[in-house]
This record gives C-alpha cells, structure tokens and sequence, in this order.
C-alpha cells in the first residue's frame, strides 16, 4: 500500500520550497504598499507642492521590536557606567566589635561597618562597569528604516532643496526653518558631510544636522520633524518628482 504524501492543508509538501499562500500574500503585500508622500521646500522655505517620497528606505515597513531594542542598546551605550558605591570594607570605622558578645542585652555586633549601622557599609553595592550592548549592523539598519518610515507616517517628514552654504549663515538657516514652520526638535538630513549648515545649525536651539545615513533611529524619533535634502535620498530626480506625475522618458531636446 502506497503511503499518502503528507501534504498540508492550505500549503505545500514538508519538502518543497514553494510558499504558503498566505505567506506569499504576506510577502507580496509589502512590496504593493502605498508609497508615502512629503512637502517639498525651496531652499528659502518657500512650499513647492507634494513628492514622493522613493521605495528605499521608505518601504513602509515599522518593526516596533526591533525599534524597542536598538534605542535600548544606544541609550545603554551612552552610560558611563562610573557608579559606584562603598561596602564594608571601603567605609571609615574600626574593626572591634562595639561590645562584648554577651551579657549586655543588646544584639551581637561585629563592627560598626556593617550595613546595618549609619556610616557603614552598602551591601552589594553598585560597582564600576560596561552597559555596553551590540546590536547587528543589519538590525540597526532596519531600525533606522523603521523610524523613518513612523516619521513618514505621521507626516512629519519634509524635503527641501540642496542647502548649499558657502559660508555658515545661521540666520538663513533659521529663517528657512521659520518659513516652513517647523516646531520642536528639527533633524535635517544632508546630503552627504556638509560642514557650513552644520555650523549654521550649531546656534540653533533644538536642531540637529547629520548626513543622511549616518542618523540612529534614536536621532529620528528624537525630532518632532525631520527635514531631508531631495539629493540626500540617492534618487534626487524621483524624489523631487511631483506625486500626481506621471512616468516619463526624459530625453535630450
């Protein structure tokens, strides 16, 4: 008598490669997700319409876990770990027994170091060390996704123009920040180490400038608006496209 194949309901064989069907869907549903749109600014703050903001690294995909335990890992990274705390043998006092074993009445005492007498010594004490913690680079990479895809979400994501400075001008930055009415903590993401809108930034209270890629999740959900140059997305021309736009071949006239 032949044996059955032992196939399982709603899937494959044990011993085939195809997927379930509901894990296909799954896979496929992330990459027909609804792309996300942001406001797009001149670089004097000036609105410009809506663009679409490219598939990578907006994928729209927010791993809440994975969110959870690279914050986690970057705000434990950041301790000193220099606490520490004094046991018995560390604090000032004697070593004699405070009186004798018995026949006062009172309870047996060793030294007055101990951790029951005031000016003693802790027991177990906090002591020096590393709360150092790593993280896959893989894994901080789909954090960093995820808490730009959240931002996106929430709106709170804009693209402006390529600030080009040839000399730190914080009251330009500024009055751009103003004109897009920008509020609480500001992350604006260059393209690539540009180093006079950082000193234009550097005076101004809650904003922040990095290059686009070397931001943490941490320095993204930190800011209550992240600003990104359209060139720092790698695909300046579709990232500064209109979002009611249609495909089109550009060619030389």
């Amino acid at each position: 008598m032949s044996k059955s194949s032992g196939s399982m309901p709603g899937g494959t064989c044990c011993s085939s490669r195809a997927p379930f069907p509901d894990r296909a869907a799954a896979t496929s549903s992330s990459a027909t997700r609804a792309m996300h749109t942001a406001h797009y600014y001149q670089s004097d703050g000036s609105p410009d319409g809506d663009r679409t903001l490219p598939a990578v690294p907006f994928d729209g995909v927010v791993n809440e876990g994975v969110l959870h335990q690279v914050v986690r890992a970057q705000l434990a990274n950041r301790r000193r770990g220099t606490g520490a705390g004094k046991n018995r043998s560390a604090v000032s006092g004697g070593s004699r027994k405070p009186w004798r074993q018995k026949g006062t009445g009172r309870a047996r005492q060793g030294t007055i170091r101990a951790a029951q007498w005031t000016g003693g010594g802790m027991a177990f004490p906090p002591q020096p060390h590393s709360w150092r913690t790593s993280v896959p680079r893989k894994v901080r990479a789909l954090a960093r996704r995820s808490a730009l895809n959240a931002r996106a979400e929430e709106g709170r994501v804009l693209l402006i123009e390529s600030l080009n400075y040839e000399a730190p001008r914080t009251s330009r930055l500024a009055a751009c920040l103003a004109a897009i009415e920008v509020s609480g903590k500001v992350l604006l993401l260059t393209d690539g180490n540009k180093r006079n809108v950082y000193l234009s930034a550097r005076n101004l209270p809650g904003v922040s400038v990095r290059p686009f890629g070397e931001e943490s999740a941490y320095d993204v959900l930190r800011a209550a608006t992240v600003v990104i140059e359209a060139d720092a997305l790698g695909t300046g021309p579709v990232a500064a496209e209109p979002a009611d736009s249609t495909d089109t071949e550009n060619g030389d006239a």
